[in-house]
């Protein structure tokens, strides 16, 4: 939908979907359900980025408060933030890379060591990586003809890439596409790179492509889908390409408020798992974007979030697409925190360099993913999920992800690393 669409035509598309969600019966809390007793009150931090989604949703639509939470909806500037913030309890729950908590349980990245924790992913798919306009038509979703722009530059003046935060989602996305097609990303530090890579908060990364600072970036929606819309960049490849239902984006606490607050942790699933059903039911979607598009989430036109939000894919570079993967909140067992997710995401700090020698890979992901969190709280509202999976993983580059397997194997596997130790 292109953004200049008529704004009444959007709303009432927006006012069908608010009406239909009310015949599914899956809209606005009810107040008889919410605990006796005083409200519990639980910040909330965001970034602005579609998938922020589900705590909008779970606040705006009186779902935290159904549950018995008073909650709060803070805005963060970058996910540097995000992480500080709750590092040091002015949020206790957050909107989150499913890299994150990992690094700052591990201490890694320069992260100070504060053990987190992951009982809920909130969304898969979703994401883009977008090239500036100046490689239209010679670079698409095979990064291998990009190799010879990078070989001419890397002599004089690297090209830049900006993922959102190094041990994050987007920067394992670019670095993977990259290294499949021969370009070495450089390390945790950059050393040995073909290329600059540097991170930029979501919101800024239009901007910083318009002012002719980087040649490509990974980020979430709308991001991409408002590269396109100014003429500015275009989508090379999606990350559901890369990985197909890969997890994303996390509701994550400290350990320790969990371990103090289990029944808040609890609580704030279930309402996040009412606000997900409800983002899943696609005539809701119009009235999602009218909503999480405010000035105090996202900041963005309706009509540029919803696109790709129906699998309308406009690449920007004459190819479209009706893609059936587009990002989901609920469908195909989303929440549910694969051990698996943990294991792989260890395998790419591990081959970054982000760590001195092998990780505890069995250890670390028991701490940090928590499907135990999850059944409880999913078992109290009687829902059944789909539970754990750890079937084999296929990668857009043909490489397989056993999560059953050698671990250091595998990280050590690829042609291009920057593995220490």
């Amino acid at each position: 939908m292109p953004v200049n669409s008529s704004r009444r035509g959007f709303l009432k598309s927006a006012a069908l979907g608010t009406a239909a969600a009310s015949v599914a019966g899956c809209g606005g809390a009810d107040s008889a359900a919410t605990p006796e007793g005083g409200m519990d009150k639980l910040d909330i931090g965001i970034i602005a980025l579609t998938d922020c989604s589900p705590f909008v949703i779970a606040h705006e639509k009186g779902f935290f408060k159904k549950y018995g939470i008073e909650s709060t909806i803070k805005k963060q500037a970058s996910w540097a933030a995000v992480r500080d913030s709750l590092s040091s309890g002015d949020i206790q729950c957050t909107h989150m890379l499913i890299g994150m908590p990992f690094a700052s349980t591990m201490g890694l990245g320069g992260a100070p060591k504060k053990p987190m924790i992951i009982p809920w992913i909130a969304n898969r798919n979703g994401q883009a990586i977008t090239l500036a306009q100046k490689y239209s038509g010679k670079v698409g979703a095979d990064p291998k003809p990009l190799k010879a722009f990078v070989d001419e530059a890397k002599a004089k003046d690297p090209l830049t890439f900006a993922m959102t935060f190094p041990p994050g989602t987007h920067a394992m996305w670019l670095r993977y596409w990259l290294a499949a097609g021969g370009i070495q990303p450089g390390g945790a530090n950059g050393e040995g790179a073909d290329i600059k890579l540097i991170t930029i908060p979501p919101p800024q990364m239009v901007q910083n492509m318009k002012l002719g600072k980087m040649d490509g970036f990974c980020v979430g929606e709308p991001w991409n889908a408002r590269s396109i819309n100014e003429n500015i960049g275009f989508t090379a490849t999606t990350t559901q390409e890369i990985w197909k239902d890969h997890p994303e984006k996390v509701a994550a606490f400290t350990k320790e408020f969990a371990d103090k607050n289990p029944k808040v942790v609890k609580n704030a699933l279930k309402a996040l798992h009412e606000a997900s059903v409800w983002l899943d039911d696609m005539k809701n979607r119009p009235e999602q974007c009218e909503i999480v598009s405010k000035t105090t989430y996202i900041n963005c036109e309706p009509p540029t979030i919803l696109a790709r939000l129906q699998g309308t894919y406009d690449y920007g570079d004459g190819r479209k697409t009706q893609d059936p993967n587009y990002m989901i909140f609920s469908d195909r067992n989303c929440n549910y925190p694969q051990p698996a997710y943990g294991k792989w995401w260890l395998t790419q700090l591990r081959r970054w360099g982000f760590t001195d020698g092998a990780p505890d890979y069995e250890g670390v992901v028991k701490e940090v993913m928590r499907p135990d969190i999850y059944e409880e709280a999913m078992s109290e509202i009687g829902y059944k999920h789909g539970g754990k999976d750890d079937s084999a993983i296929k990668f857009s580059d043909g490489v397989t992800f056993d999560p059953k397997g050698d671990m250091e194997k595998y990280a050590k596997g690829f042609a291009i690393s920057a593995l220490k130790g």
